[in-house]
């Protein structure tokens, strides 16, 4: 049961990580998963009452979808290269609007401000939020990153071969054109430069999921943490005119992020398995 406070001021803090809210058997449940369970729910069922009756003219629903499928794809495949773009779209377009969805849906008043809490000074704090943003998780936005790790592992070594993956990362670019022993001590050179750039090169790899998890978390957890942090020192009534202009700007920021965190790992894989595609592009 939440604690109702009555003749109190009003304080929520959102903490730095998740809480837990209950237990199946020995399975914690979280408040980020309670609202990610939610939001994914509302989305599936918005896109299949818009897809349930597939039409040559589409309706508003099916319009939008449409829409938004195509100028990703448009966005993604100059990135990806065409055929690049048809093998993993699926991947990038599911990411974008599973962040969007979560980021806008953590907007809905309450998310954040409704839980557990206790009364201290004259105002109750909540201490245990009953829902928090999901991409407010570090644990949500790491895991997506990692995810994306995997894959573009796998689609890099479809694409270019164990021994391609070695020279793309390590080998030297350059064509000398020298020959003798000038050429060889010359080729040993720039192969001892480009091994150590390659050892840079798996480093920034390697710290790629910690970059894009510590991004897209910080910026959320940022805009929600403002917002809940102005209500605290404007009260309920000022707040109400006060967040509206923040309100806007973070819902800028939910589409932005999505798209940057979409882009950033297209552009990562693209520089992997783009190919020039000789004007292949079907649409």
């Amino acid at each position: 049961m939440l604690p109702i406070a009555t003749n109190t001021a009003f304080f929520a803090s959102l903490p730095m990580g998740p809480v837990e809210v209950f237990r199946i058997g020995p399975f914690p449940i979280t408040n980020s998963m309670v609202v990610l369970w939610a939001a994914a729910l509302a989305v599936i069922v918005l896109v299949r009452l818009a897809t349930r009756r597939l039409q040559a003219v589409p309706d508003r629903g099916q319009g939008f979808l449409e829409v938004v499928i195509e100028k990703l794809f448009g966005i993604l495949e100059p990135i990806l290269g065409y055929e690049g773009a048809k093998k993993t779209f699926w991947f990038f377009a599911t990411i974008f609007i599973f962040i969007v969805s979560m980021n806008l849906f953590a907007l809905i008043p309450g998310v954040g401000s409704i839980g557990w809490g206790v009364t201290e000074h004259g105002h109750f704090e909540i201490t245990k939020p009953l829902l928090r943003g999901v991409n407010a998780d570090l644990n949500m936005t790491a895991a997506m990153a990692v995810l994306f790790a995997v894959l573009w592992l796998i689609w890099s070594f479809q694409a270019l071969g164990l021994k391609g993956f070695y020279q793309h990362i390590f080998g030297s670019k350059a064509e000398l054109g020298l020959k003798g022993w000038v050429g060889l001590v010359v080729s040993i050179l720039f192969g001892l430069i480009f091994f150590g750039a390659g050892l840079i090169e798996v480093v920034s790899i390697a710290f790629r999921p910690v970059s894009l998890s510590f991004r897209l978390f910080g910026n959320i957890y940022g805009g929600e943490y403002m917002l809940e942090s102005m209500y605290e020192t404007a009260g309920p009534i000022g707040a109400c005119f006060a967040l509206i202009p923040f309100y806007f700007f973070e819902l800028l920021v939910a589409i932005v992020q999505a798209l940057v965190f979409c882009l950033l790992t297209a552009a990562f894989t693209g520089m992997m398995i783009k190919h020039d595609d000789h004007g292949e592009s079907k649409h």
